[in-house]
């Protein structure tokens, strides 16, 4: 002890013994000790939010928006989904800014080619909105639920859209498309459970492959002609035959 002294007073400082500073320790560590304790057993659930407890990764309550208490020093841990917002999922497309001027990145051809119900090809873009309807089922059941939505959807709509022809697909069938893609995935996230509610399902941009869009774009200018030299047809024969 003597030596650590000189050792001090050669770099002027000041040395204490044990004994001044001993005391001073005894309070520093249950100081230290509630500070640790006060600044973990507390969590704030926000309005949009719902809160999920676990106590050593078991489930143990669901708590509503406000200031909570739980067991500190990671005995407890809180998490805390939004439960209110809507989210989106794109599908055979990306965007990468939205606003006036939106960009979109590269569309992925694996998801937009769908085979429809006459056998011929469309590419097919949609969105999926959805929220959480269950917190627990949410963090619990799934490891990442995002990504069953994106399962389900995709599965369902190539389901929905092959039961369809492609003039069905772009036109007089888009409506009932959404809601017969938005019951069945609903159905389909059910029965997983990972706490998702699909808000809607809506298609975007249909459009024949770029390859043969130009034929595609002939045979609906020869239907529309058709359909005007019909009612043309009907219009004279009104006259004649009233």
């Amino acid at each position: 002890m003597e030596r650590i002294s000189n050792w001090a007073d050669d770099y002027g400082l000041k040395f204490k013994p044990p004994g001044e500073w001993l005391p001073w320790l005894k309070w520093a560590v249950p100081i230290v000790l509630v500070l640790a304790v006060g600044s973990t057993s507390f969590y704030m659930v926000n309005t949009d939010e719902e809160g999920v407890v676990q106590r050593f990764g078991k489930y143990v309550r669901t708590t509503e928006p406000g200031l909570h208490l739980k067991l500190s020093l990671g005995i407890e841990k809180a998490s805390t989904p939004q439960v209110t917002k809507i989210f989106k999922e794109e599908f055979g497309f990306r965007t990468i800014k939205a606003g006036v001027q939106t960009r979109y990145g590269k569309r992925p051809e694996e998801e937009y080619l769908m085979l429809c119900g006459d056998l011929s090809v469309a590419e097919v873009e949609w969105i999926v909105q959805y929220k959480i309807k269950d917190a627990r089922e949410y963090i619990f059941n799934a490891r990442n639920p995002e990504k069953v939505l994106r399962d389900v959807s995709e599965s369902v709509m190539r389901s929905v859209v092959g039961d369809s022809s492609v003039d069905e697909v772009l036109t007089s069938r888009r409506a009932e498309i959404n809601v017969e893609a938005q019951t069945k995935m609903q159905q389909l996230l059910d029965t997983y459970t990972v706490g998702l509610k699909v808000v809607a399902a809506k298609l975007q941009d249909v459009n024949p492959p770029e390859k043969v869009k130009p034929a595609f774009n002939e045979v609906n200018a020869a239907q529309q002609d058709k359909e005007k030299l019909v009612n043309q047809a009907l219009e004279e024969y009104n006259k004649i035959i009233p």
